[in-house]
């Protein structure tokens, strides 16, 4: 049995605004929780559901070396919402790869859990459900705690796990691979972090929000691990039999004016390099829909649309297609994932590379964190822009990358993970 109640603002002590802040350090004090904002972004097919979720019980009971298969014996008893994530290993159980770099933030690779009560934040009124009959009591708890206070950073010694100059080293292999064959495009992401820290995950997420607001960014705390996510973009979205994709490929800084603005729109629209990254990507999108998609279904609903973040404007192209009738939630997963975006073409023998060039293993960066409604409609985005935390050991990271093509100069391609990283440094007073 669940129950459920419709709170209109007018009705509230306090503003929506002011009540949505509460809920977030209230839900902070649960093992699980998971939030997701949209930070009220147009975007095409719009942002994340403005979505709070808790649960002091376990996660969905998953085995984590046959992920997939686990995963659709749980969609198959699915009644109500569901929160978690993917993490980018799972490739490891769709092709023959491996994964062997160190994971100093120990999240596993696929988690999701069923919330006991979530809220949905609207313009005027809160939707809230929960599986007992305690919704006036969470109300209440949740108007008698104080809002997150303001982040104090502590001294955070910040380290980077590739040098600048074996960035620039490990880009000139890439380049080498691609004269060589092996491959037209690849992501080579770099790992910043820092050890023995103590912080509170929640307001500095607030003000990563602050900061960098996206169309995608979530919170999640799964007992002593936190993902603080300001990602722009979506990976997979199912509407009906509808599956929607949306990879970034091609980025560049914010004007100081107006006009420079709209000038290094123009000059990122027109960059060959960067066009021809977000065309490799698109077309494999294209091929990963096939996998479940029905033929004749999958379209480019729009290609290299600029879209102005607060950081960077970004390069953005739309691929749709229908989900066939013999194909479920899994297959479309599996046929879609990783994202191409955080990948490289061809997919496997990228990751291949990636797994040798890169020092770390990625876990949920470059993974996809999101929600699965009953229905079985679900929105997922692309870990990126984002910090992980492991509370008890203290170990911060987070990770950007590039798309290396054989025209890339390795030093702009380190300049770019720079500005992709430029919220995070400002956040943890390092930039």
């Amino acid at each position: 049995m669940s129950y459920n109640l419709t709170l209109k603002a007018e009705n509230l002590p306090v503003s929506l605004t002011d009540f949505r802040q509460r809920a977030l350090a209230w839900a902070n004090e649960l093992p699980l929780m998971a939030s997701y904002t949209s930070n009220d972004i147009p975007y095409p097919y719009h942002g994340f559901d403005e979505l709070l979720a808790v649960s002091s019980g376990a996660a969905l009971p998953i085995d984590q070396d046959n992920a997939f298969e686990s995963l659709q014996e749980n969609l198959d008893r699915q009644q109500t919402l569901w929160c978690g994530f993917l993490a980018y290993d799972l490739k490891n159980q769709i092709e023959k790869l491996t994964s062997d770099n160190p994971d100093h933030v120990g999240f596993p690779s696929l988690f999701f859990f069923e919330p006991e009560l979530y809220l949905y934040f609207e313009q005027e009124e809160i939707r809230v459900y929960s599986q007992e009959d305690n919704i006036a009591e969470t109300i209440q708890q949740i108007l008698n705690t104080a809002a997150s206070e303001p982040l104090a950073i502590p001294e955070i010694q910040l380290q980077q796990r590739v040098s600048r100059e074996d960035y620039i080293r490990h880009v000139e292999r890439v380049r080498q691979h691609i004269l060589e064959g092996d491959v037209y495009e690849l992501n080579y992401c770099m790992e910043f972090y820092a050890e023995q820290v103590t912080l509170s995950p929640l307001p500095l997420y607030l003000a990563l929000n602050a900061v960098s607001p996206t169309p995608f960014s979530g919170y999640l705390k799964y007992h002593d691990r936190y993902l603080l996510c300001a990602s722009p973009e979506r990976y997979l979205k199912k509407e009906d039999r509808k599956l929607i994709s949306q990879p970034i490929k091609g980025t560049i800084r914010r004007g100081a004016t107006p006009a420079e603005d709209l000038q290094l729109q123009q000059q990122l629209r027109h960059d060959e390099k960067e066009l021809a990254e977000n065309m490799m990507i698109v077309d494999l999108v294209r091929n990963d829909l096939r996998r479940s998609c029905t033929t004749g279904t999958i379209q480019v609903e729009e290609m290299f649309g600029i879209y102005g973040f607060r950081q960077v404007s970004q390069m953005i192209s739309t691929i749709s297609g229908q989900l066939r009738p013999e194909c479920d939630i899994v297959d479309a997963l599996k046929g879609t994932f990783p994202m191409g975006s955080m990948t490289g073409a061809p997919k496997i023998r990228s990751m291949e590379i990636i797994e040798e060039l890169e020092a770390t293993k990625r876990g949920l960066y470059s993974g996809a964190f999101g929600y699965i409604k009953p229905n079985q409609d679900f929105d997922l985005n692309v870990v990126i822009r984002s910090l992980q935390y492991n509370a008890t050991t203290g170990y911060l990271s987070f990770m950007v990358g590039s798309a290396i093509t054989y025209e890339a100069i390795p030093e702009k391609e380190y300049e770019e993970c720079l500005l992709k990283a430029r919220a995070i440094l400002q956040v943890l007073g390092l930039k």
